[in-house]
């Protein structure tokens, strides 16, 4: 796997919810793999804070890459 996911080369896979600067949250559309799983996931958070909490309703399983700068974060839904 790379070091660093790359969302804008699957960007045209995926819809953007929203971005506030330092979070990003996408819905996988067309079945871009998880750079901690290699499954497609559901949703992608990506964030630049330190710190983050979440609220995940039915959840599935969730996927944590730490990369330098950022937290990317897989919702895969079941």
């Amino acid at each position: 796997m790379a070091d660093r996911f790359d969302q804008h080369a699957v960007r045209h896979r995926m819809k953007l919810l929203s971005d506030d600067g330092d979070t990003t949250l996408y819905e996988n559309r067309e079945k871009v793999d998880c750079p901690a799983c290699g499954e497609p996931f559901s949703r992608l958070l990506l964030t630049e804070r330190r710190a983050h909490s979440f609220d995940v309703d039915g959840a599935g399983r969730l996927c944590v890459v730490h990369e330098d700068e950022r937290l990317v974060v897989c919702l895969h839904r079941p």
